[in-house]
């Protein structure tokens, strides 16, 4: 058996057509469009493309781009000056602070200082509250993305049993707390457990996101299985060339031959992660401005 290929390309481009074309349907009747404020302190080379990505993207997509790129020595009553006026601003309907922070910040005090209805990563403590107790809100946009490309493999979530490896804030716990919400069986591994092969073998949906490369062996996997592999890990002089390449948390040319359908990397859950941060700017708009909110791939609410 080989696996069926979980082409996050393919899905992050139709939800951004998506999101392009609502958009477009709706900023005439609304008088503006929806206007996404990125903010980047200091100048980590990651976090540089990322940004560049988002606002590229924001514009594509037919939405306002504002970008406010920060100095390292930024104090933080300073960056809390900012996000207050952001909150304010009726032409900023989603606001993202690009983690990491530098040391001196902290982003807690900063992640709880966006509005609730602007927190388009979703990690404010109000969105966490309401997605931990099944009530529809602004979901981070990993596990969203995961969630869509699983919606899309399996028919019924109900009584299937579900393994999450990391129990991170931004991925793990929410990815837990939406297959719960789902009515999974659903089970949450990270560095202090010890029995991680055999919850794997359990499990008919495997999501890793450890930051471990090739922490998951195929032995590990139960045939037939959906895996979704959130790890980006660098691995320095492996590519034929000897430059770095990308890897992720799953073995993936054995694991492929165990279950049912798995996400490379790159090119797995990878490209949902912006396409989400477009809905979630969609989404915190639609709320806002009264307007409908219609889903675009499909949704995270409870089955009825």
């Amino acid at each position: 058996m080989t696996a069926q290929l979980i082409d996050g390309r393919a899905f992050a481009a139709t939800l951004r057509a998506r999101v392009r074309e609502r958009v477009a349907a709706l900023a005439p009747e609304a008088g503006r469009a929806p206007g996404l404020a990125v903010v980047l302190v200091g100048h980590d080379p990651a976090s540089e493309v990322y940004v560049r990505s988002k606002g590229r993207q924001a514009l594509e997509a037919g939405m306002k781009s504002f970008e406010h790129r920060l100095p390292e020595t930024t104090g933080e009553d300073e960056l809390l000056a900012l996000i207050a006026r952001l909150n304010a601003d009726d032409q900023v309907h989603g606001i993202l602070v690009q983690l990491p922070l530098p040391a001196h910040l902290d982003p807690r005090a900063v992640i709880h200082a966006i509005a609730p209805q602007k927190d388009v990563d979703g990690f404010h403590i109000s969105n966490v509250g309401m997605v931990g107790t099944g009530q529809d809100a602004i979901v981070p946009c990993t596990p969203l993305g995961v969630m869509m490309m699983l919606r899309s493999l399996v028919d019924d979530f109900r009584g299937k049993t579900a393994l999450v490896i990391g129990h991170s804030n931004v991925v793990g716990k929410p990815m837990a707390r939406l297959l719960l919400n789902a009515d999974c069986t659903v089970m949450v591994a990270h560095k202090s457990s010890t029995n991680i092969p055999e919850l794997a073998r359990m499990a008919d949906i495997l999501v890793v996101a450890a930051g471990v490369p090739g922490l998951v062996k195929a032995d590990w996997i139960k045939p037939g299985a959906v895996v979704i592999d959130v790890g980006i890990n660098r691995v320095d002089g492996n590519a034929p060339d000897g430059r770095a390449r990308l890897v992720g948390d799953v073995d993936f040319d054995r694991a492929r031959a165990v279950a049912g359908a798995i996400t490379p990397v790159p090119g797995g859950v990878g490209p949902m992660t912006i396409a989400c941060l477009l809905a979630n700017t969609l989404r915190a708009y639609c709320l806002q401005l009264g307007l409908p909110d219609a889903p675009l791939l499909s949704d995270t609410k409870d089955p009825e």
